[in-house]
């Protein structure tokens, strides 16, 4: 297990590498100047372009930018943003506390929803439940997080008035979002955990366990679910990434607090050190949730492991 493990954590290494290189020609690859483009709206004169541009040490070599760009993130320095004058970090860990909020609620519902739903249409193959909690999954991977969104607060905080509409403060506020968030992610894991688990049922073991007298519901949830939870695993990182996404649209249309509004705004207020940031941000947790969803997969099917 400590060999698999070191392997993973060395595996990570080219991975933020990549990100880092990314990240930074972000601020390279945006056509004309990046300098005049933030100060696009503002009277300036070449002597505020050439602060601006010293600023970000845009006037040195590309390698040696891109050297201090890693070292000061090693150490927590992502910048200054352009517009607040704030550093980029207090921005974002001012912000980043909502938006996890948000990201992890909206996996846990999917989590629940998705796996209860699949076992339930797995075990009633062919029945009602089979066929009703299928069209749940695909009405939630179908329709818009944005339109459910609006269809959530007309129905139940304008006609209703169970929950806020907008805004971020107690559980209330984060009810609504976190079910738009999760319902379309809870689809796809669904139809995995149902799949999964059909094929599980077959295998000769779970055959072996009912044979023995074992209670169906303990051979359902020891025997075979803990199987066919490997596989819908692997898509828990994925759809993290998925989420983590999505709150860029769910913060917008119930107007939370979060890096997803805050990347927005810096976009239209073209405040590249912050967009960078918030880049780098999301892409090392996105990492980092895949690694320890790969230390979880290696739990479940310990013949991983040993590969």
């Amino acid at each position: 297990m400590t060999a698999f493990l070191v392997r993973r954590l060395l595996s990570t290494i080219p991975v933020l590498f990549g990100v880092l290189l990314l990240v930074f020609s972000m601020l390279h690859l945006v056509p004309g100047d990046p300098v005049k483009m933030m100060l696009g709206e503002f009277q300036t004169s070449p002597e505020q372009i050439a602060k601006l541009q010293s600023q970000l040490h845009l006037d040195e070599p590309l390698p040696q930018q891109f050297g201090r760009y890693v070292w000061n993130a090693l150490h927590g320095d992502l910048g200054t943003s352009i517009r607040s004058n704030k550093p980029v970090t207090e921005e974002i860990m001012d912000n980043l506390p909502a938006t996890l909020q948000l990201a992890l609620a909206g996996l846990l519902i999917a989590g629940v929803l998705g796996i209860s739903l699949g076992v339930l249409a797995a075990i009633k193959q062919y029945s009602w439940v089979d066929a009703g909690s299928m069209l749940v999954a695909l009405i939630g991977v179908s329709m818009p997080s944005f339109w459910l969104g609006l269809l959530f607060i007309f129905a139940l905080s304008l006609k209703v008035h169970l929950f806020p509409a907008t805004g971020g403060g107690d559980l209330k506020h984060l009810v609504l979002p976190a079910v738009t968030l999760g319902l379309g992610a809870s689809a796809i894991i669904a139809r995995l955990t149902r799949s999964s688990m059909l094929e599980v049922m077959r295998h000769e073991y779970v055959t072996t366990a009912r044979a023995k007298g074992i209670r169906e519901s303990r051979v359902i949830i020891r025997h075979a679910l803990k199987n066919a939870l490997i596989p819908v695993v692997t898509i828990f990182g994925l759809q993290f990434g998925q989420l983590l996404a999505g709150t860029v649209v769910i913060e917008t249309v119930f107007g939370r607090p979060g890096i997803g509004r805050l990347i927005v705004d810096a976009i239209l207020n073209k405040d590249f050190p912050l967009v960078q940031g918030i880049v780098l941000v999301v892409a090392i947790s996105y990492v980092v949730v895949n690694l320890i969803v790969d230390l979880l997969y290696a739990f479940l099917d310990p013949r991983i492991r040993y590969d």
